[in-house]
């Protein structure tokens, strides 16, 4: 009689854990209008690149000071105080590999196994997920659907005595929202009031299409020390595959970052350190990427709403339109099923909780592509 043979398992917290929305991430071929993926529709500045390979030609490839060279962290200071209005010393921060780094260290110091963290549903895919990884509790809190900004009542009624955090992204992926200062303090104050940390996503945060700023919790009366801000090189700067972030927060929350950092990635590569520095001098490049930002924005946003059953609220920031696609009569994975059929790939909104009957497409594509796939759509869902 053989034996049984055992074979070790994998471990259990990766049991239903989810990932967002990658069924649909995936490069389609080349004949598809691609719609999906957030990553600016350019190159990255000639600038960055030469500064990294100038880092790697110099020898930049040694260990380094773990939260980044002194250099880049009083460069992200001082970009944070100017566009931000962030009060932050170079010891304040820590430069991480990709902002989805950042979050990860966020959501260990705030939380711990059991604890619940507030999301505002509809959230970016990977919130959940990083907070389930972690042990931690997402409560998904939905968002006012009109024009995606917060219900404040129904924030306080989602408390309890586990709540530790409350998670903000303005302007939000996936749904362009950009909270208004009065909506920013509020938030605060509830904060304040229950004695929960604030984790602010504020990757888009250079991008605000409307007439109101966008406004950090950092900044307001008791925000500063109960908040982790997150940003980072991606969005602005073209610079998605370069995997480079930051956190900054109150001082012992920096100090955990810190610690999370040496005990798993390090740093960042040493070569780009010094290309992430010159990235926060080119001031012309984020003006003309938004300018264009606003040219694509306006194509589609007027091209969906033209499509009948399609309602496109305001696209408030970011690079994204979350369109309410239920006048059509389908599903958001019928109608993101039906365009792919069309020729163009785009993100059903059920992947997420609280994005039934949305879909999400991307206008960072570059314009011909946006033209295109409205083509597409429309001879789909009007000429057929």
């Amino acid at each position: 009689m053989c034996p049984v043979k055992l074979v070790p398992r994998v471990s259990s917290r990766y049991d239903g854990l989810g990932v967002g929305f990658a069924p649909y991430l995936q490069p389609p071929g080349p004949e598809v209008v691609r719609w999906t993926v957030g990553e600016p529709g350019f190159d990255t500045p000639s600038e960055i690149i030469d500064a990294a390979i100038g880092g790697l030609a110099q020898g930049d490839t040694k260990y380094t000071r773990g939260p980044g060279s002194i250099e880049l962290c009083e460069a992200v200071a001082g970009y944070l105080g100017h566009h931000h209005g962030i009060t932050a010393s170079a010891e304040d921060i820590v430069v991480t590999p990709g902002a989805k780094q950042a979050l990860l260290y966020s959501f260990m110091i705030t939380t711990m196994p059991g604890d619940e963290a507030i999301l505002l549903a509809p959230s970016w895919a990977s919130y959940e997920p990083m907070l389930e990884f972690i042990g931690a509790v997402p409560v998904h809190v939905p968002v006012n659907m009109e024009n995606f900004h917060p219900d404040m009542d129904a924030i306080r009624n989602a408390i309890t005595e586990r709540t530790r955090m409350i998670l903000i992204n303005s302007p939000c992926n996936p749904t362009g929202a950009v909270f208004t200062p009065e909506e920013i303090a509020e938030i605060v104050q509830i904060a304040v009031e229950f004695d929960l940390w604030i984790v602010s996503d504020e990757i888009y945060a250079r991008m605000v299409w409307v007439d109101w700023p966008h406004v950090s919790p950092a900044t307001l009366p008791a925000g500063k020390e109960r908040t982790i801000v997150i940003n980072g090189w991606s969005k602005s700067w073209a610079m998605t595959g370069m995997r480079v972030g930051f956190l900054t927060g109150p001082p012992e929350a920096v100090s955990a970052a810190m610690k999370s950092q040496a005990n798993s990635a390090s740093h960042i590569p040493t070569f780009m350190m010094e290309a992430a520095r010159v990235a926060l001098g080119c001031e012309d490049y984020v003006e003309s990427f938004n300018q264009e930002y606003l040219k694509r924005r306006k194509i589609m946003q007027n091209g969906l709403s033209s499509i009948p059953g399609i309602r496109v609220p305001e696209p408030e920031g970011a690079f994204y339109v979350f369109a309410d696609i239920t006048g059509t009569g389908m599903t958001d994975i019928e109608f993101a099923d039906g365009a792919l059929g069309a020729g163009v790939q785009l993100i059903p909104a059920s992947l997420i909780t609280g994005g039934e009957g949305f879909v999400r497409v991307s206008y960072a594509a570059d314009e011909e592509a946006i033209l295109e796939g409205l083509r597409r759509i429309r001879a789909w869902l009007v000429d057929e």
